[in-house]
């Protein structure tokens, strides 16, 4: 891609023009979206304004958004050349991470220097896609669960927690690391009454693991998902179904922790064997427990931050990846409870 600074053209504002040239034209395409909608994402996210010229892109607006557009830009192109796609939520971690990671920027009459994928850029394999983590919370969460036998991931709903620990669990059940992977949630009525549901043990509970199944079939084939569980190499089970056994050479996530009574939390803590990797994530604004009953979560931080080859990864509304208006939420109700 080539690339330089335009002249200067007269405006109120004394706004800069930066012109973005792009060698191929079909994967232009791609980049600028259907209807240009990748590009009206960019331009309301950053401020700028975007203009397509045959194969040249114009990026206008002030200096500091302009030079985090043409990163942007340029990243999501680099993934095109690479023969990967990407979707809104990938423009959106595009945006996040860049703006931790790019350089000083552009300088008027300057040579363009554009922002560059991180050296150490993390990313998991998965049968079925490659997950990036999209905010520097989630890359150092990521990271944590490669390299600590316990990890804790700790935040609001929409961060991805148990989304890229399910994800860490299958690239490394599919890469040999484990030979099973374990999904657990406490089986914890959400300040609902839903009474006795039908079936037999895995219709009852299922309702419950639904978000774990959703998961798994994110980063696997359907069948392959079903005919590994069938095999007991894949398991989902709630809570209470951990008491007495040791999960030896697996990858282990317990979801909702929260919802875990400390007596609960301790009693899944204990089950860690040799050869496994153990995930706990949770929300301490989201508690369905009954009124009195304290959290194994927040007992856990309090009794665990001390030790070492344990971490604990926090993440913030800002970390929040589902739709924008879920971050703004979280927000109001954070204000509130101050």
């Amino acid at each position: 891609m080539v690339t330089s600074p335009l002249t200067p053209f007269p405006s109120p504002q004394d706004v800069i023009e930066t012109l973005l040239e792009f060698p191929d034209n079909r994967l232009l395409i791609d980049l600028c979206g259907e209807f240009d909608r990748n590009l009206a994402q960019i331009e309301q996210k950053l401020a700028v304004q975007i203009i397509r010229r045959g194969n040249v892109l114009v990026v206008i607006g002030e200096e500091d958004s302009r030079s985090r557009a043409c990163g942007v830009l340029e990243q999501l192109y680099q993934r095109l050349e690479a023969g990967r796609g990407f979707d809104s939520g990938d423009i959106d971690g595009v945006i996040r991470m860049g703006d931790s990671a790019r350089g000083t920027g552009i300088r008027d009459g300057d040579q363009i220097e554009l922002f560059k994928a991180d050296a150490d850029k993390v990313e998991i394999k998965t049968r079925k896609k490659l997950v990036e983590p999209r905010t520097d919370a989630q890359k150092a969460y990521v990271q944590s669960l490669f390299s600590n036998e316990l990890a804790f991931g700790i935040g609001p709903a929409g961060t991805g927690k148990t989304y890229l620990a399910v994800a860490v669990g299958v690239s490394m059940f599919i890469g040999g690391h484990v030979d099973k992977i374990i999904l657990s949630r406490p089986a914890v009525e959400a300040g609902e009454r839903l009474g006795f549901l039908p079936g037999d043990m895995k219709e009852k509970v299922d309702p419950y693991m639904q978000p774990l199944y959703d998961a798994l079939n994110d980063f696997l084939p359907s069948k392959q998902v079903q005919k590994l569980i069938e095999e007991k190499q894949i398991e989902i089970a709630p809570l209470a179904f951990m008491r007495g056994r040791t999960l030896s050479n697996a990858f282990v996530v317990l979801d909702e922790a929260q919802n875990a009574t400390s007596m609960q939390m301790k009693m899944f803590l204990t089950r860690l064997g040799e050869g496994s990797r153990m995930v706990i994530t949770g929300d301490r604004t989201q508690v369905d427990l009954p009124r009195g009953v304290s959290s194994g979560l927040a007992d856990a931080e309090r009794l665990l931050g001390s030790i070492d080859r344990i971490a604990f990864n926090y993440f913030t509304s800002k970390d929040v990846v589902r739709h924008s208006l879920v971050a703004r939420i979280i927000e109001a109700y954070e204000t509130e409870d101050v």
